[in-house]
């Protein structure tokens, strides 16, 4: 059975509904609420029809109806995918801008639980090195080369080379051509094993170096930045009585302040979406990334500050959770965060 017009505008009005009240949704309220001018009667074996399809459920016998999961993933899937929501001005708060980027992050965690009266996080952005810019090798003294490498992000790593012999000005140029004309622009999955073959034998004698400096490309790309998560509002928890009990709270306030797996799901959550900038990712309940927030909802989104510095924004909260703001927040976060580092 599909979701007609009349359905969908029903299962709405139950979904706006409980996200105001937090209280099971009968027909009679529904029946005030839209526009379709319906009777309670009618709107009962519609609401009858969405239970029976798993979009609503009635917690207690003679009492209203609240969404699942799968009409809280309606919801939200409408929301993303028919139009683009105005993005709400955070009460006139605007992010000052601030010396060292750590500041402007916490100051931005404060500003989402503030705005939302959920539980924030933001990440520091990670540096996405994928790919090698450049390779120069230079003498310093008669048997070590100095090879810089610059990969994705401007990070540069310098790296020692000690040689059997001494190698000469032309030598280090020829060298110098060889990788660049051959690995600059590649990711580490296209540096395989024929093409390092095939730099050896251009190499000759000196494979040794080629050796080293693809050893050191490697690392430069694989290498792991301290990754931080700035946490603010996790007692706005208690405000939800579905998550108020001691065991919920206490494992949800647990993870802000362990943080191990929030850093798990902001790892994962940038792998996913690096084929898909700045997007919007939200988890219903047992969708949830971390064990802790089954019964919440989580909303993610990636903002980027430069080539391939992209971390993460979080917003943790009930199921009922204002959906249309919290996402406008969090676009907005972004464009404040992208104008703030264009203006340092």
């Amino acid at each position: 059975m599909d979701l007609d017009e009349r359905k969908i505008k029903i299962l709405t009005a139950v979904i706006k509904t409980y996200l105001e009240t937090g209280e099971p949704v009968g027909s009679r309220t529904i029946s005030k609420y839209t526009d379709l001018k319906l009777s309670s009667a009618t709107i009962r074996n519609e609401m009858a029809d969405l239970e029976e399809m798993g979009y609503i459920l009635q917690p207690h016998t003679s009492s209203g109806r609240i969404p699942t999961d799968k009409g809280y993933r309606f919801y939200v899937d409408s929301l993303m995918e028919t139009k683009e929501k105005e993005i709400e001005d955070m009460k006139e708060v605007v992010l000052e801008k601030a010396d060292k980027l750590s500041e402007v992050l916490k100051q931005a965690a404060k500003l989402l639980a503030a705005n939302t009266n959920y539980a924030a996080m933001v990440s520091t952005p990670e540096i996405h090195r994928n790919k090698l810019k450049f390779i120069q090798l230079s003498r310093v003294d008669e048997n070590s080369i100095l090879a810089v490498i610059v990969v994705e992000g401007n990070i540069i790593k310098n790296k020692m080379i000690q040689t059997e012999a001494p190698l000469d000005d032309d030598t280090i140029l020829k060298l110098n051509l060889l990788l660049n004309t051959h690995l600059n622009g590649l990711s580490l999955e296209k540096i395989n094993l024929g093409l390092i073959t095939l730099l050896k034998e251009k190499a000759g004698i000196h494979t040794d170096v080629v050796s080293s400096v693809i050893d050191a490309v490697a690392d430069a790309i694989r290498a792991d930045e301290n990754l931080e998560i700035y946490t603010s509002g996790a007692n706005n928890i208690f405000k939800y009585p579905e998550l108020a009990d001691n065991e919920r709270a206490s494992d949800i306030i647990n993870t802000f302040e362990e943080k191990k797996q929030l850093e798990k799901m902001v790892t994962e959550r940038l792998m996913e979406d690096s084929a898909e900038k700045n997007g919007i990712q939200v988890y219903i309940g047992s969708e949830a990334p971390v064990p802790a927030m089954k019964d919440c909802s989580v909303v993610t989104a990636t903002y980027e500050l430069g080539e391939g510095m992209r971390g993460t924004v979080g917003i943790i909260g009930p199921k009922r959770m204002d959906y249309e703001k919290v996402m406008g927040t969090i676009k907005k976060l972004m464009d404040q965060l992208d104008m703030i580092y264009k203006s340092t």
